[in-house]
């Protein structure tokens, strides 16, 4: 087993409407936001984890895929070497269980990076322009008609930031020939869901619409979803 070249997708990521992946807060000061955005640590700028991406791809393909384990929605964790799934963006462990294939599939062979700022972005960020609001939402109790406020952070809409995946062609058993066929329908498909439903928290009231724009390969080739 060899690893026989690595594709690349390079791009943007073009925020649509209002974007929020969350980062958590252990302690909230008054009158402080209780649903903040994840920012880097030393600079404060927005940005989008890779996990995030991967982890949305991976779950709208289980959907469409039929991977779906059960009605709790637990997704597929076979490990076996013709599971596209678990093939593209890896699996637990699962050494020395089940038949033979699930140990010649090799490593996982998607990366997704994280997702930062685009150099115009960034300047503004630094200029001190306005790239993240706090929008005001309400859960409202339908027998008492009391309203619950919840602020909340988003990044604004047109907003950009550089995307880039590494995808690498293992030479298995047939010479990286089902790599390749994955790159197409698994990856590029996995892009195309993502990008017709949402990224982030609060998709179901409008958050986290994406675009990818000037999508190219390694070889400088435009890839059109």
């Amino acid at each position: 087993m060899k690893q026989l070249e690595t594709k690349k997708i390079t791009g943007k990521i073009v925020v649509k409407t209002g974007l929020h992946i969350g980062a958590g807060n252990e302690k909230v000061e008054i009158g402080g936001m209780d649903n903040p955005i994840i920012r880097n640590p030393l600079t404060q700028e927005p940005y989008i984890p890779g996990s995030s991406i991967k982890g949305k791809m991976r779950s709208l393909l289980e959907w469409k895929l039929g991977k779906i384990l059960d009605s709790k929605g637990n997704p597929c964790s076979c490990g076996k070497s013709d599971c596209e799934i678990c093939r593209v963006f890896g699996s637990a462990n699962k050494s020395g269980k089940g038949d033979s294939s699930e140990n010649t599939k090799g490593p996982t062979r998607i990366i997704v990076r994280d997702a930062v700022l685009a150099k115009e972005w960034k300047e503004k960020f630094n200029q001190g322009k306005p790239i993240v609001e706090e929008k005001s939402e309400n859960s409202l109790n339908r027998i008492t008609a009391v309203a619950n406020p919840r602020p909340i952070e988003r990044v604004v809409p047109g907003v950009e930031f550089d995307f880039e995946i590494a995808y690498r062609i293992i030479d298995t058993d047939d010479g990286g020939d089902t790599d390749k066929k994955y790159f197409t329908s698994v990856v590029l498909e996995g892009l195309k869901l993502l990008q017709e439903d949402f990224l982030g928290g609060g998709g179901s009231r409008g958050n986290g619409q994406i675009e990818f724009k000037n999508l190219h390969d390694e070889t400088g080739i435009e890839i059109i979803l």
